[in-house]
């Protein structure tokens, strides 16, 4: 078993974690974790990759163990996160890699790759989202209602996403059996999200994420014209992204491998063996040496 590294890097300022793990000559592998976990989430699909690959799963600013500073600090935009998460790849001397993107990293991970498309050697996609079939429309109402308009009420109505039974929501829907689901999970995010100001990150956030739907018909024309390899291995019963999100990437990219599997929005929590099989398969023959 791989001895995974706890570690932290100063970028543009702001103090980052990140856990690195295997070869610093092997293929690496970047690991973008989504609301409102952190790299906590890959601390068991970290030591199974890095056996062959040079894995990096940092913390994005404001989740986890990274700084926070307060939202009138700083511009919490998903343009930040990922000039942060470039610049520290930069700072790692990481040029090319694969990225494993949930939930919130997907956002990062499609910035990162249109920025530098030649950086991106594969792409696993685990609930991440690319294309608007993919929003599963009960849950993001309440998201939209805030982005187009913030009062009281909507206000209110988001900031339920924050709470320890929605975040346990979040974990255990969809799972055939939920008792498989750490409760360390839910009460570690529950945790980190209510330090006193993180709210007002969260909330920020939220309204930046209505940049992120325009952003896909490029991510489209990314797809088509440079071809990554792309493993979307997905929770088909996840109340977030549905499946039609992962049916959604063989529109522009016909060879993508989809796999559907029997959980939520948090597939390692249940499915880790069968998901870190079909990672390690998919990586071995898209990033590796022949």
């Amino acid at each position: 078993m791989s001895v995974v590294h706890h570690r932290y890097a100063t970028v543009d300022g702001q103090r980052l974690f990140y856990r690195e793990a295997g070869p610093a000559d092997a293929p690496a592998v970047v690991l973008l974790h989504g609301f409102p976990t952190s790299s906590f989430m890959f601390r068991d699909l970290v030591p199974e990759l890095a056996e062959r690959y040079h894995v990096i799963a940092p913390d994005h600013l404001g989740f986890g163990l990274s700084d926070a500073p307060a939202a009138d600090r700083f511009d919490y935009t998903f343009d930040a996160l990922t000039d942060l998460t470039k610049g520290l790849l930069d700072q790692l001397g990481v040029d090319r890699f694969a990225i494993y993107v949930q939930d919130y990293g997907a956002p990062i991970g499609w910035r990162l790759a249109l920025g530098s498309p030649a950086s991106v050697t594969a792409v696993i996609s685990q609930n991440g989202n690319a294309y608007d079939s993919g929003f599963v429309e009960g849950f993001w109402t309440t998201v939209w209602d805030y982005q187009r308009e913030q009062t009281p009420e909507t206000e209110a109505a988001i900031r339920t996403a924050l709470t320890l039974d929605a975040i346990k929501w979040q974990y255990v829907t969809g799972v055939p059996d939920e008792t498989v689901v750490s409760p360390d999970t839910w009460h570690h995010d529950h945790q980190l999200v209510s330090r006193p100001g993180n709210d007002e990150i969260q909330l920020a956030l939220f309204r930046d994420y209505a940049t992120n739907s325009p952003l896909y018909p490029a991510v489209h024309t990314y797809f088509r014209e440079h071809r990554p390899p792309l493993l979307a291995v997905w929770g088909k019963n996840d109340p977030i992204f549905g499946p039609a999100g992962a049916a959604a990437f063989r529109d522009d990219l016909p060879d993508a491998q989809v796999h559907l599997l029997d959980g939520g929005h948090f597939l390692l929590e249940s499915a880790l063996h069968e998901t870190s099989r079909l990672i390690g398969s998919f990586l071995d023959k898209a990033v590796l040496p022949a």
